[in-house]
């Protein structure tokens, strides 16, 4: 396994586990704040009742986490989409949010509505002010200022926009996502009717982050490569959850269409399994890290687990950079 492949791949099972919408990530021990087990975030009544994916992350523990420095410095990612969120929003991920809640609405036209409900401090004043500088225009909409910039399109027909849902509340994603959230605050048609969703919520291990979804909406939204799509089983729901305390905990489950399509998925997750194990060479922090991953779940549920101590992002880090040194002369 080259070097950059297994950044890549260290890389994305990180993004994937504790990484949700814009690299929010996580060191959380018990219930955040405004979460009630029982329905969830109250961010949840702005979700639409007919959301393909509701994702979840406690952004201020996150960001402040002892691993996640550790995994920084071991896997060094871009930080262009948050500079880029500041720029056109004003807002400043790591030290403005406190928690969000993501979302993706299917539209009947076949596209989406993107959304993200943040709690946190933010300057109203501030950030009209260079929203305004970068193109957005002021429309009330049921008794609400929504900023949209459509010189910044989330995806055909639609633009970036924000509105203030309340003190310390702000609802960013694409223009009929916002418009919506504005709605539900008159009408409670929200995402904690959606009984299957919210029964797949209940049932997660909830931690610093989640997202539960459709893998349908993904397929047909075009956000899931072609490539990808046409070799998955017959997925129906997925849900991510991580918990961060001095390791890396986690939960990957698919729920599939029958039995069958279970069984197909476990050969699949065992062949990737058993290739990892063989590409972790003797590098004593990749083996700690696949052999942290185990496979499970009964009938039409996949599920894979893992809990890989903070140690191992050090391990990791030191030989990346190792591999980066020049050779002496």
């Amino acid at each position: 396994m080259t070097t950059r492949t297994r950044n890549f791949v260290i890389a994305s099972l990180l993004i994937l586990t504790i990484g949700i919408g814009t690299g929010l990530l996580a060191y959380y021990v018990g219930v955040p704040g405004g979460f009630l087990v029982d329905r969830g975030p109250d961010e949840l009544q702005f979700v639409p009742r007919d959301a393909a994916i509701v994702a979840y992350a406690d952004v201020r523990e996150i960001m402040t986490s002892e691993v996640r420095q550790r995994i920084r410095r071991a896997v060094p990612l871009p930080g262009r989409g948050q500079a880029q969120f500041q720029d056109q929003t004003g807002i400043n991920i790591e030290s403005d949010i406190d928690r969000v809640v993501a979302s993706l609405q299917p539209l009947a036209d076949g596209t989406t509505a993107s959304l993200v409900i943040a709690r946190g401090r933010f300057n109203l004043v501030k950030i009209e002010a260079l929203m305004r500088e970068h193109g957005a225009q002021i429309e009330d909409y049921n008794g609400k200022r929504v900023i949209e910039n459509r010189e910044i399109p989330q995806q055909v027909g639609d633009a970036l926009a924000l509105a203030f849902l309340e003190p310390g509340l702000v609802a960013v994603g694409s223009g009929r996502g916002v418009r919506a959230a504005i709605d539900l605050q008159k009408r409670g048609e929200n995402v904690t009717k959606n009984t299957e969703l919210m029964d797949l919520m209940r049932s997660l291990d909830q931690g610093d982050a989640w997202a539960i979804g459709r893998l349908d909406a993904l397929r047909t939204d075009g956000r899931l490569p072609q490539q990808i799509a046409s070799q998955l089983p017959a997925i129906t729901w997925f849900s991510v959850s991580s918990r961060v305390d001095d390791d890396l905990h986690g939960t990957v489950r698919a729920d599939t269409r029958d039995d069958e399509a279970a069984n197909n998925l476990r050969d699949v997750v065992r062949g990737f399994l058993a290739l990892a194990k063989l590409q972790a060479g003797s590098r004593p922090e990749l083996q700690t890290l696949v052999q942290s991953l185990e496979l499970g779940g009964t009938g039409k549920s996949v599920m894979l687990t893992f809990s890989i101590p903070g140690a191992v992002f050090d391990a990791f880090g030191a030989g990346r950079e190792s591999a980066e040194k020049p050779p002496a002369h």
